[in-house]
């Protein structure tokens, strides 16, 4: 089957399924994982392998710039305490959380008495990233309260680039190749302060170009440029490229599209970046389903629930705490929000993408990407599946 073939075959899957469940709460995106879990099991299709490359250069810029030109500017700045909190100390106590508990219950079970501390920091900074795509387009249809929509999508697009920059600091540590904490430490800052200024840099000089421009397809084709050229510009320069495209993003988001953009224009950038978000999420979550090997999973059940419990552990611990500290402040956080929160935490395509491009040589190197495989697979059918109950019982609370 051609490249060509494949690609309508996916597409005309993801469109039955959106159809499918158009009249349900069930999430659109939860449902292609398992269609995907289904037809990879059949052998219908052979899709791309969902690789670093795949993702990195496709996948990854378009969703993230969509998501963050597509922010609510003023709730994100009645928000901004727990975002950064949430994303940036809140993903390094998770990843310590999950790191040693995991080692901890993996020893004392004796299902792995050779994981070590090390390689449990390894695995939480796999599965740090948030992906609350099902889970947001749910609030959305639920008609929550605008400020947890978007609070849980702002953590999600901010940790993204976090985890990845930690990943990279954690594997350079467990090598022996650091030069310790606090090189580590100015290394993590440097490359997220990099990103953002590398993105809004970017995007500030299309915000003055289009300003003398009235066309919607160059505007649109600028805005494209912002997305993917800030991407790959921090990632030449080593600096981080989620963080760079969320910058792009909510400068363009906030700037252009509210006062520069003629209404012909951001009608029409909305819809295009509307579309590419739909095109994109299809896709990865099909590809997601088509990875994963159900029979290889059931061999490691047991490491795997494990797993599951210690990342669940670590999001609530992280959630909970970062609601104590606002609990005086104008963010406080509710019961119900918080639990939201915690339970609303999914684990996507990313964890996935970062375990399969572990080095070769790296010790336990199929544990982990086992234990992400199922972590994922667990987060998205268990937290997602059930999410429009909880949601339900916690509305209003």
């Amino acid at each position: 089957m051609t490249v060509e073939h494949v690609v309508i075959v996916l597409f005309s899957i993801a469109s039955a399924v959106a159809i499918a469940v158009s009249r349900t709460r069930v999430p659109y995106t939860v449902a292609l994982v398992v269609v995907g879990l289904v037809v990879g099991s059949l052998h219908v299709v052979q899709p791309p392998h969902l690789t670093k490359e795949l993702l990195f250069s496709v996948f990854l810029p378009g969703l993230i710039f969509e998501a963050a030109y597509n922010i609510h500017a003023a709730e994100l700045r009645r928000s901004w305490r727990a975002v950064s909190t949430l994303a940036g100390p809140g993903v390094i106590v998770s990843i310590v959380v999950a790191g040693f508990a995991s080692a901890w219950a993996l020893r004392l079970t004796g299902l792995e008495p050779g994981f070590t501390w090390r390689d449990g920091l390894v695995f939480a900074a796999l599965v740090s990233a948030t992906d609350p795509v099902a889970v947001v387009s749910l609030f959305r249809k639920l008609g929550l309260d605008a400020r947890l929509t978007t609070l849980v999508e702002a953590e999600s697009l901010f940790n993204d680039g976090t985890s990845i920059v930690a990943l990279t600091l954690i594997l350079t540590f467990v090598g022996g190749q650091s030069s310790g904490i606090l090189g580590l430490v100015g290394q993590f800052v440097l490359v997220v302060c990099g990103g953002a200024a590398i993105g809004a840099a970017l995007a500030y000089a299309i915000v003055r170009l289009t300003r003398h421009i009235d066309d919607p397809m160059i505007e649109i084709t600028l805005t494209t440029i912002a997305a993917y050229g800030s991407f790959v510009v921090a990632e030449d320069v080593h600096a981080s490229g989620v963080i760079a495209t969320v910058a792009a993003g909510l400068v363009l988001g906030t700037t252009a599209r509210e006062s520069t953009f003629a209404p012909a224009t951001r009608a029409a950038a909305d819809a295009f970046w509307q579309y590419i978000a739909f095109a994109l999420n299809s896709m990865v979550f099909l590809l997601i389903g088509f990875e994963v090997r159900p029979a290889a999973l059931a061999q490691t059940a047991g490491v795997v629930g494990i797993a599951f419990a210690v990342v669940l552990l670590a999001r609530a611990i992280v959630v909970y705490g970062t609601s104590g500290m606002l609990r005086r402040t104008s963010e406080r956080l509710s019961p119900a929000w918080s639990a939201l929160i915690a339970w609303g935490g999914l684990r996507g395509a990313l964890a996935m993408v970062l375990a399969l491009a572990l080095p070769p040589e790296f010790p336990q190197r199929a544990l982990l990407i086992d234990m992400t495989f199922g972590v994922v697979i667990a987060s998205l059918l268990v937290q997602g599946l059930t999410m429009p109950v909880v949601a339900d019982r916690l509305r209003g609370r």
